[in-house]
């Protein structure tokens, strides 16, 4: 049986620290920050290799998915063509290939201007007279004239078609008129309505 004997020194036991002094009286051991030092350099020359590897065989696989370079896989260093200048002459002409382009184009505002230009359209063929085929002397007449004639003479009767008995639960379908009041104008025309309105006011008192 093993003894101890406290009097023998002891290798583990820690040595005593004279804290009369008020400061580390022992110096810092340089073998511990070296062994740091040298890991860390060793760790990052290792990261560095492993990246520049997994690069290589990124850009291997890449080229020879590519193919052989050629004029059309050009490398083109655009910093030396440096910023497009800002010219209004440029400007002018890109707006007047736009127009050039042939339609439908895509349009420049939210459309409020064309379909006030439809609806326009459609008032000419509404209000006004107009040739349909001159060869077989048709023409288009104003929907006023058209309403009141159909009032005077009334629609063609359609011949009676024979419809099968309704069964049980069944109801005869009833049509309420009428159908619809007509198109009603966009907000952007009723805006410019109101404004030729108030213009027209302003020309009358003035003179």
């Amino acid at each position: 049986m093993s003894t101890h004997n406290p009097n023998e020194p002891d290798g583990n036991k820690p040595e005593e620290v004279d804290a009369s002094k008020g400061y580390e009286a022992s110096d810092v051991r340089v073998s511990g920050i070296l062994v740091f030092l040298v890991a860390l350099t060793i760790f990052a020359v290792v990261t560095a290799a492993m990246a520049y590897g997994v690069g290589k065989v990124l850009d291997a696989r890449m080229a020879k998915e590519d193919g052989p370079p050629s004029k059309w896989t050009k490398t083109v260093d655009v910093r030396q063509l440096g910023d497009m200048p800002n010219s209004p002459e440029l400007q002018n002409k890109v707006a007047t290939l736009m127009q050039q382009y042939p339609t439908p184009r895509l349009q420049t505002d939210d459309g409020a201007q064309d379909v006030t230009d439809l609806h326009a359209r459609e008032d000419l063929l509404l209000n006004n007279y107009s040739w349909v085929d001159q060869s077989q002397g048709k023409v288009r007449i104003p929907i006023e004239r058209a309403m009141e004639l159909i009032a005077q003479r009334g629609l063609p009767v359609a011949p009676a078609v024979e419809q099968a008995p309704l069964m049980t639960g069944d109801q005869k379908p009833q049509v309420i008129f009428p159908l619809t009041s007509g198109f009603a104008r966009t907000g952007y025309e009723l805006d410019q309505a109101k404004a030729q309105a108030v213009e027209g006011t302003r020309a009358g008192e003035q003179k």
